[in-house]
């Protein structure tokens, strides 16, 4: 049975996530690990190797488009994971946040095929990264590149990474108390610029706001330009997705 997406959401903004022990477990556990990693917008750590495969446009990148597919590839054993805590009913409950617009896929294809990708929650001014995967080199880095750059366009405050990895600190993510978190997650909840009452109590307008912000860069990409992403940065006639991206990255970064 999904987990209550009411439920899931109140989880979400106190700092508690589900996760399961293997993939055909049945049970459902809350997660809220002393210690959380999250990668800084602005400190996203773009290697000339990864900056040229984005400007070379190796990989068509789309948003949205295969969030089932993402989701269910994330959940599936591999060779370094053969258990994963991806099981039907996080599946089943990420898929209908997604029909509601809450959650979202960022996708990576090669040839026509589906080579890499990643999905998570947008509440507010926070994103909370679930898991990627890569099935060729650079696709899972081309993919959270493209997020930090959409969530930065988008007005996103805070990319939660839930667990630390090696890979996730070669792009500059960092480790944090739960309690240093939670006061960032709180800011990032806030919808209005004021300070909210409490984590809980602002779901529902974090949760509705999210979407418009999530869509800045698709925007962007429809008219080929970005006018006055921040302070003293504009940029017209961009002349490919990747270029584009690029920019956004090495504004912050």
């Amino acid at each position: 049975m999904p987990i209550d997406l009411d439920l899931l959401l109140q989880a979400y903004a106190n700092g508690i996530f589900p996760m399961s022990d293997a993939r055909d477990d049945p049970d459902t556990f809350w997660i809220e690990p002393e210690y959380r990693a999250i990668l800084p917008l602005e400190g996203f750590r773009l290697s000339k190797s990864l900056a040229k495969t984005i400007r070379q446009g190796r990989f068509t990148v789309t948003a949205d488009t295969a969030f089932a597919e993402i989701i269910a590839t994330c959940a599936e054993s591999r060779d370094d994971r053969r258990e994963t805590w991806i099981n039907p009913d996080i599946e089943e409950s990420f898929c209908q946040l997604h029909a509601q617009g809450r959650a979202h896929s960022v996708e990576c294809w090669l040839d026509g095929r589906l080579v890499g990708g990643l999905y998570g929650l947008a509440m507010g001014r926070a994103f909370f990264g679930e898991s990627m995967f890569s099935r060729e080199t650079d696709a899972s880095k081309v993919a959270l590149a493209w997020l930090v750059a959409r969530l930065q366009l988008g007005g996103f405050a805070l990319l939660d990474c839930q667990f630390m990895t090696d890979h996730l600190a070669s792009l500059g993510a960092i480790e944090i108390t739960q309690g240093a978190y939670l006061k960032l997650l709180e800011s990032a909840l806030t919808t209005t610029g004021q300070p909210s009452s409490g984590l809980a109590s602002s779901v529902d307008g974090a949760a509705g706001s999210a979407g418009a912000a999530w869509g800045a860069l698709d925007d962007a990409l429809s008219v080929g330009a970005v006018a006055s992403f921040s302070d003293g940065f504009s940029s017209t006639g961009v002349s490919s997705p990747g270029k584009l991206i690029l920019q956004l990255l090495t504004q912050t970064s």
